[in-house]
């Protein structure tokens, strides 16, 4: 008797039990690093976090064909749009490939710092910064004091041109703080422009700069390779995955030449495409490590493999 009611009387009592609050939700990310290994090199993918971007206004092409893109995609605007930096460690010296916004372009981004951080790295083990180009959201981080041991490296095509008079007259505030950023490494005798090369410039054994104007006047890409393994950082040869892989003629209103731009994406998508190496990306979604496949006339994006023994 006893064994058949001790089922009602359980229901009962959870019937009559009170109900707990749901907990509240969290928000937030976990931190935003990834490492990868290439060769004896380690790279480790480190977000700045996100600028929300009205794409269909910026991309040179009618906003409808934008709009089907991004849809196609499962994606809409205000695009939310990765801003990535890395981390290039190769045994003998780190090297930072360009810096985030910190916090320049509002709460949503700024976090390479944080993030260079909690991957186990302190910014006084930074030997190098390079920029590939002085956008706000690509050199907006490069603090002297931040890193006090790093040296400022950029195209000097492009330090010249931004930090011309008349530019920092037309750029406003923006444009003087990105200038006050470089003349503290200046000051410290810790900046070094160089002069571009299409057949590279050595920042530090194993990694080279190359020219990728067009974007901005001195935009650079910079190449890891080590036991025959290669990484291209791109910087802003595109922005919009879901629309300039499939189709790269596409360009984007940041550009300052974009009859020169335009090129210089179709020839580094080639050369990725054809030779196989990985990419980095800075406006591909975090970690915006991957490989190209070509596809017609356009090219297929393929984000590197998860692995946990990285």
């Amino acid at each position: 008797m006893f064994q058949r009611l001790l089922p009602a009387a359980l229901v009962l009592a959870l019937a009559s039990a009170p109900a707990l609050a749901a907990g509240p939700q969290l928000k937030g990310q976990a931190p935003g690093w990834y490492r990868v290994q290439l060769g004896a090199f380690e790279i480790t993918a480190l977000s700045d976090g996100v600028l929300h971007l009205p794409v269909d206004k910026l991309l040179q092409q009618p906003p409808a064909n934008t709009l089907r893109a991004l849809q196609h995609a499962y994606l809409g605007v205000p695009l939310e749009t990765s801003v990535n930096a890395y981390l290039v460690n190769t045994g003998a010296k780190v090297v930072l490939v360009d810096t985030g916004t910190a916090g320049l372009f509002g709460p949503t981004a700024g976090r390479v710092l944080a993030n260079l951080q909690a991957a186990g790295y302190t910014p006084a083990q930074v030997d190098e910064i390079v920029i590939t180009h002085m956008h706000g959201d690509h050199i907006g981080g490069a603090s002297a004091s931040a890193f006090p041991n790093a040296t400022l490296r950029i195209d000097k095509r492009d330090s010249d041109h931004w930090l011309a008079a008349e530019q920092l007259a037309k750029g406003g505030d923006g444009a003087k703080a990105i200038a006050a950023l470089v003349k503290a490494f200046a000051d410290a005798g810790r900046f070094k422009p160089f002069d571009g090369s299409k057949d590279g410039v050595e920042i530090v054994p194993g990694v080279k700069a190359f020219p990728a104007y067009g974007h901005t006047p001195g935009h650079s890409n910079y190449m890891a390779e080590s036991q025959g393994q290669k990484m291209m950082f791109w910087g802003d040869l595109m922005h919009v995955a879901a629309v300039q892989f499939p189709d790269p003629s596409v360009t984007i209103q940041f550009d300052s030449d974009p009859a020169t731009a335009r090129p210089a994406r179709e020839a580094a998508y080639a050369a990725a495409a054809r030779d196989g190496y990985y990419v980095a990306v800075t406006h591909v979604s975090f970690p915006g490590i991957g490989r190209l496949r070509a596809d017609g006339k356009g090219y297929d994006w393929l984000p590197v493999n998860y692995s946990a023994n990285r």
